[in-house]
């Protein structure tokens, strides 16, 4: 290597490292401002809710006992905050929850984030593990938990916090199990192209018993040559296991697993199609719509439709996907009107939420006692949460052509949902 050379290499290393060095701190400045800005969100909303809890007897009515009134006090406010973010009300609530413990059981920590020394991940992380610390025991889990929360990544402060919890803890870990387990459920998640995952929150022997079971199906089933990888494996020994009750006896046997398209025959379920006109001619691939999920190829929809012991199919015209009025002149919203208004609106019409429309109550938008008709110009889903904030105080719904809502808000702003779209 020339002195030329040598001399412009150390040049080039020279300039990146000036330059590596300016991206790193602004990138170090804009995670402390973004902490900043996060600290800020937590007082916002820890205010908000203190708030609503001192305006509770004056904005609800008084035919609400005391409890009640706040937390419809709460819930209205979260879903105007919500509705004007455009986030899930879910997700405003729990972040209002949140913010509170951090003001309330944990300012040091609050102090911290505001201060960019921690980012919302860790002061999250810390809130988690709080929660269930009682409060003999907060002040010295925090005093240890910060300082490693400063000086480490948000995965490692998980494992180490999770570690000083269970040191510092006062009750036993035997009553704290009894008290958790009572949490225990399981979440569907939609997710693309036909997909959707399954959560289950239980206890950490039976998790880890079932995560056994399956990989001792999968690896059966390799062993016998299937060619699937082992990642499908154990999904479809999962879905197996709980469809059609494919036990590791059954695997040591027959190690074959049975491939999704099998256990799928084996779903009984009482389901809604959409289904394109054309596409049950055979003149279209178009999608079908499973309801509570979304999209579904054709071919699947139809699979599961001959195994429902009872289920609706709604053919719809296909270039506009309408749905023709069944109104009737009466209080009583009729069968017929119901599944026409439920699948109009696909969910809950209130900004955000995604309750299923099939788990709403059906509501005139002009009360029946006011002059209200029950027709589909004047019927929505709420879900009952919705339904029940509509008659608060400051809150107004004003239902105009094709299902089109306009909601006002007790804070003066307007929102608008229409109905779900035709999905083919």
């Amino acid at each position: 290597m020339t002195e030329t050379t040598t001399v412009a290499a150390i040049r080039a290393n020279d300039e990146y490292s000036a330059q590596l060095a300016e991206f790193s701190d602004h990138f170090a400045d804009i995670q402390r401002r973004r902490a900043a800005l996060d600290a800020e969100e937590v007082r916002l909303l820890a205010r908000s809710a203190a708030y609503a809890d001192a305006f509770a007897d004056a904005t609800v009515p008084a035919i609400f006992p005391p409890a009640e009134r706040q937390a419809l006090s709460r819930r209205s406010t979260c879903a105007a905050l919500a509705m004007a973010a455009r986030i899930p009300e879910r997700t405003v609530q729990c972040a209002t929850n949140n913010a509170e413990r951090l003001v309330n059981d944990a300012p040091t920590v609050l102090a911290s984030l505001e201060a960019g020394r921690i980012s919302a991940s860790h002061a999250q992380t810390i809130t988690d593990q709080l929660r269930d610390v009682p409060a003999a025991g907060r002040a010295a889990f925090l005093a240890q938990v910060l300082q490693v929360a400063e000086e480490s990544t948000n995965a490692n402060l998980r494992r180490r916090a999770r570690i000083l919890r269970e040191r510092l803890h006062p009750e036993s870990i035997t009553t704290r199990a009894v008290r958790s387990e009572a949490d225990r459920r399981v979440e569907f998640e939609p997710a693309a192209d036909g997909m959707a995952w399954v959560h289950l929150f239980t206890t950490a022997p039976i998790a880890q018993g079932i995560i056994e079971r399956v990989e001792t199906a999968a690896a059966e089933s390799r062993k016998s040559g299937d060619t699937r990888t082992c990642a499908q494996l154990q999904a479809d020994a999962l879905a197996a296991l709980a469809l059609t009750g494919v036990t590791p006896d059954d695997v040591m046997s027959s190690p074959v697993l049975p491939h999704p398209i099998e256990v799928q025959e084996h779903i009984k379920p009482t389901v809604q199609i959409t289904v394109p006109a054309l596409s049950m001619a055979g003149a279209s691939d178009a999608p079908a719509t499973l309801d509570g999920y979304g999209p579904i190829d054709p071919e699947t929809a139809a699979r599961i439709a001959v195994n429902a012991p009872s289920f609706t199919r709604i053919l719809v015209q296909p270039e506009t996907g309408a749905v023709l009025s069944v109104g009737r002149n009466q209080y009583r919203v009729p069968a017929d009107l119901q599944r026409a208004v439920r699948l109009r609106d696909g969910t809950c019409r209130a900004p955000g939420c995604g309750r299923r429309a099939r788990a709403c109550d059906l509501d005139h938008s002009v009360a029946w006692e006011d002059g209200g008709t029950t027709d589909v110009g004047n019927l929505a889903c709420l879900c009952r949460h919705h339904h029940r904030m509509k008659h608060l105080p400051g809150w107004n719904l004003d239902h105009g052509p094709g299902g089109v809502l306009e909601w006002t808000t007790p804070d003066g702003k307007h929102h608008r949902t229409e109905p779900d779209p035709a999905p083919f």
